[in-house]
């Protein structure tokens, strides 16, 4: 197939085609499945199969949050960028990334602080914003992660796929491990990034636009 003369729709159809074949048997039921492979899809890399994590529930409870039109706030303007608006405009969602305010930067400079923690700390003052979509700060899920501990944060779900050498696991861990009642999605390991967070994201926006 000459994909030089595809469509774009047609490119996408083989490019799932092709994950479908080469994935093979799995254990995904059709919803997370459909989350998976578009991790896959934007990263070329057949490791989500492998390493991506649910909590139970957690794509019913997404398309959910979606539906009500919750905000979502994203950790960097790449991961914001990603998200397709179009998909999401019939359910009214807002979608922002604080990192780059002036009042964040100003913030995060005078109590030492990273701007991710600074963005999270924004974020969580309004509380339309339900939705928390991380794919590049650790520091920004652990600083999430407190903030719901102690009531200040109070996420209808958590994409949680920060990548990186220091602390990515390990908030993805805490993440998985927090014992709170927080739908999440995240995979285990240093691999992420903005571009899968916000896959994720079209992808259960794509879901609830189905339902």
């Amino acid at each position: 197939m000459d994909s030089l003369a595809m469509k774009p729709e047609e490119i996408e159809a083989e490019s799932f085609r092709i994950i479908d074949a080469e994935a093979g048997r799995h254990d995904w039921p059709p919803a997370e499945w459909q989350v998976v492979r578009r991790a896959v899809h934007t990263s070329a890399d057949f490791e989500y199969v492998r390493s991506m994590v649910f909590s139970q529930g957690a794509v019913e409870q997404a398309v959910a949050a979606l539906k009500s039109g919750y905000g979502i706030v994203t950790d960097t303007n790449m991961a914001l960028s990603g998200i397709s608006k179009v998909r999401l405009a019939r359910f009214g969602t807002r979608v922002n990334c604080h990192v780059a305010d002036p009042d964040v930067i100003e913030i995060a400079k005078q109590e030492g602080i990273t701007r991710s923690i600074a963005a999270m700390r924004k974020a969580v003052g309004d509380p339309v914003n339900r939705i928390f979509v991380i794919g590049n700060a650790p520091t920004a899920l652990f600083e999430l992660l407190r903030l719901t501990d102690e009531g200040t944060a109070k996420p209808a779900l958590i994409i949680g796929l920060p990548v990186g050498f220091v602390g990515a696991e390990e908030s993805k861990n805490a993440l998985a491990a927090s014992g709170q009642a927080i739908p999440f999605i995240t995979n285990i390991g240093r691999k992420g990034g903005s571009n899968v967070a916000a896959a994720v994201v079209n992808a259960l926006a794509i879901l609830a636009g189905q339902c």
